[in-house]
Parts: C-alpha cells; sequence; structure tokens
C-alpha cells in the first residue's frame, strides 16, 4: 500500500483563511453580543469545519491493485486494470473531483467514466499505475 499526499494550492487555501478570519473579524467587531450568545457563531464555523475536513483528509492510494481516493465525502475505488487514459497537466472543472488544486491528473476508467485528482506528484502516481497497469495510455 502506498499513500499519495495532495497537492493543496490555490482557492482552498483562501478559503480555509476567509473562514478562519471570518468568525474571528465578527467576534471582535461584537463581542457582547457573542458572550452573551456564543451559540450565534456556530453557522459560521460549520463552513470551516467542511473546509478542514477535506484539507486533511484528501488523499490517494494503491492497495490490492486498486487506486482509492479520499476527500471529505468523496470516497471511491477504481480498479487499476480498468484504467485506459490519464491526461497529465489538465484540469477537469466539473464532475468527480476530489483534489483542492489545478494541473493534476484526469483518469479515464471503464467505458465513459472519468475523475480528476491532483497528488503532489503525478510522476510518482502515474509511474506506479504504469507499473501495475503497462496498457495505460498518458495524454498530455
Amino acid at each position: 500500500m502506498k499513500t499519495y499526499k495532495a497537492k493543496r494550492k490555490g482557492l482552498i487555501n483562501y478559503l480555509l483563511i476567509g473562514t478562519v478570519l471570518l468568525p474571528i473579524a465578527l467576534f471582535f467587531l461584537d463581542k457582547d453580543t457573542f458572550i452573551k450568545n456564543p451559540f450565534i457563531l456556530l453557522p459560521l464555523l460549520s463552513p470551516l469545519a467542511l473546509i478542514v475536513w477535506i484539507y486533511f483528509d484528501t488523499l490517494y492510494k494503491i492497495e490490492k491493485n486498486q487506486l482509492i481516493y479520499r476527500s471529505g465525502f468523496l470516497r471511491g475505488r477504481i480498479d487499476i486494470s480498468k484504467i485506459k487514459e490519464i491526461v497529465v497537466g489538465k484540469t477537469m472543472w466539473s464532475g468527480i473531483k476530489p483534489a483542492m488544486a489545478t494541473n493534476g491528473l484526469i483518469i479515464k476508467f471503464n467505458s465513459y467514466d472519468e475523475i480528476y485528482i491532483a497528488p503532489k506528484n503525478n510522476d510518482e502516481l502515474i509511474a506506479d499505475l504504469l507499473e501495475l497497469n503497462p496498457g495505460i495510455k498518458i495524454a498530455e
């Protein structure tokens, strides 16, 4: 079993900073209201919890001839023998996207399925996938 960390660049970092700073700024703007009723902060903290969960939980693994992806509530397995093509350095803007950065990998498998992932090192993941399935076509 080998684990690949996800790239954490771009929008996700700004979302994380914004969701941390917004409750703090609101607290300091009106301390009395939040001290009397601290439950008012809960609607502001729930998006923070979701973004932190996605930020720290996104990863990819190769285990038992399967590529396993995890990103918050998005989880799944792809049989490596069913992978037909990997597009390198492109970004997919719709569909299943358990990733936090651009310029990742679009993995095409089965007949019409595709998923976008963004590991820290695209080349390392591609090399390990090619070891298990040398028939994968690499496109750039």
